[in-house]
């Protein structure tokens, strides 16, 4: 007897149809449906590489079970932008040296995204909050605040890029 599940989800503003077992994660249903930027990392939520913004909360997909986001609103970093159109928060990033490796990018730019979206002027303390349970080891943190307060001024339009 098949005991998969089907599902509905909205997924970077496309609605999809998936199919999986009850027990699967957000992290595994995405994965395996080719949403290979949700990083795979730690499985236990604590490294923040699988972050997705679901239901307009940032949420560490691996914490997730699948099922329970049924008819939810998924985002993912590939939603903001990509390598020839990029988001803000992206090319702000690359700019500022904030990505190094790669691995954490993801969490890191959709934390930032989520944050900015509800406070557009975040203060120093907000930022350093937003980010909190996103691990990063290769650039440190500094880099990557500091590509968070010029994703700030250029969502609001202050800079004269």
């Amino acid at each position: 007897m098949n005991n998969e599940l089907n599902f509905s989800f909205t997924v970077n503003g496309r609605e999809k149809t998936f199919c999986f077992p009850p027990e699967a994660t957000l992290l595994t249903v995405l994965r395996d449906n080719g949403y290979t930027e949700v990083h795979n990392g730690c499985e236990t939520g604590e490294c923040g590489s699988c972050v997705v913004i679901l239901n307009g909360v940032t949420v560490n997909s691996c914490m997730v079970l699948a099922a329970s986001a049924m008819d939810g609103e998924i985002l993912t970093v590939r939603a903001l932008g990509d390598v020839h159109n990029p988001h803000p928060i992206q090319r702000a990033f690359a700019e500022s040296g904030a990505v190094q490796c790669g691995f954490c990018t993801p969490g890191q730019i959709l934390s930032a995204y989520a944050l900015l979206t509800e406070k557009p002027s975040p203060s120093d303390e907000e930022i350093k909050q937003a980010l909190d349970g996103n691990i990063c080891r290769c650039t440190g943190y500094k880099k990557i605040i500091e590509a968070v307060k010029l994703s700030a001024v250029r969502m609001k339009g202050d800079d004269d890029e």
